[in-house]
């Protein structure tokens, strides 16, 4: 780990500006993610931004949508009453990530900002294009059983981490970010896929800084919910596949659904069309099946991860079936 300026600004404009003027500064709040970063020297950020001072751990219900801030922990958001009530997706999600000491100390904002376990972006001495541009994605023909099947290039295959995030992509969450401006942004377009800039994450801009995430209010999706983990342990383990489901069926058919695949893609990858598929339809087997067959077009694997290929629909089906008959 190299030697780093340490700053801990008290307004979020203070921030910003620390953040624009500097390239190399990063903003740390929890840090279960970027120390280790920082340790394996993966990253080096010559200045760490401490916003641990923030007011930004709200969790409040405003006119048609839940706003938390971006310092809440993961363990108050998973437990806040209000979550449990109106959005229980996301409570279950962010309960089947990481361990309780985790949860107690990572953020919202960090769990959004957390990088790729890929073990081939963790070892400096192997090929990664993510750490470092034009090497070459030691994955690709390596060893990839954790990797990506949609949305891949010859870049990387590399899959994007987090559970909360998932549960955030079914619920068509918004995220606020602050820089010389707010703005607001879906939550579906905030992660980027690989495409020819793997060592890009998301689509923060240089000198902006997320402040909170806001969940329309969804009654209807609020009471059969289901985040479903395959992961190789019960404990501690990123998944293999995840899905998140939500369904609300009225008069026996699909009034409304939500369908999010982790462990599958660099970015939270929404199955919008299997959604499309469902609405209206019966719940069934049959129907289910077919909304997985919709939902693996394109899907690719590359040797140790084609296991995927049939995990990933049998996960929907399962998911669907669960969340189903709890209508």
């Amino acid at each position: 780990m190299i030697n780093f300026n340490y700053v801990k600004p008290s307004t979020q404009k203070a921030v910003t500006d620390t953040l624009g003027k500097d390239a190399t500064a990063q903003i740390i709040a929890g840090g279960t993610n970027l120390v280790d970063l920082m340790k394996r020297g993966v990253t080096a950020p010559e200045k760490l931004v401490d916003i641990t001072g923030l007011p930004l751990k709200n969790i409040e219900q405003q006119k048609g949508f839940v706003r938390i801030g971006t310092l809440a922990l993961n363990s108050e958001v998973a437990e806040s009453e209000l979550i449990l009530k109106k959005f229980p997706l996301l409570a279950k999600a962010l309960n089947a990530g990481a361990s309780p000491q985790l949860r107690n100390m990572a953020t919202v904002g960090g769990n959004m900002m957390q990088r790729t376990r890929c073990s081939y972006f963790y070892d400096t001495a192997m090929p990664c294009n993510k750490r470092k541009a034009g090497t070459g994605c030691g994955a690709l023909k390596g060893y990839n059983r954790m990797h990506a099947i949609f949305g891949t290039t010859e870049n990387c295959i590399a899959v994007h981490p987090s559970d909360m995030c998932i549960a955030l992509v079914a619920l068509d969450a918004i995220v606020v970010i602050s820089g010389k401006a707010e703005r607001r942004i879906p939550f579906a377009d905030f992660h980027r896929l690989a495409g020819t800039n793997p060592d890009k994450d998301n689509t923060l801009q240089r000198g902006e800084m997320i402040t909170a995430i806001e969940i329309p209010d969804n009654d209807a999706l609020a009471k059969n919910t289901v985040y479903l983990k395959v992961r190789d342990r019960a404990s501690y383990a990123f998944a293999l596949i995840s899905v998140a489901a939500a369904l609300d069926v009225k008069d026996g058919n699909i009034a409304a659904v939500r369908l999010a695949m982790g462990g599958v893609a660099h970015k939270p990858w929404r199955l919008t069309a299997a959604e499309n598929f469902l609405k209206g339809k019966v719940p069934s087997t049959e129907n289910f099946k077919q909304a997985a067959a919709i939902a693996m077009k394109d899907a690719k694997g590359f040797g140790h991860n084609n296991f995927k290929l049939k995990l990933a629909p049998n996960t929907i089906i399962q998911a669907l079936t669960t969340v189903s008959t709890q209508a």
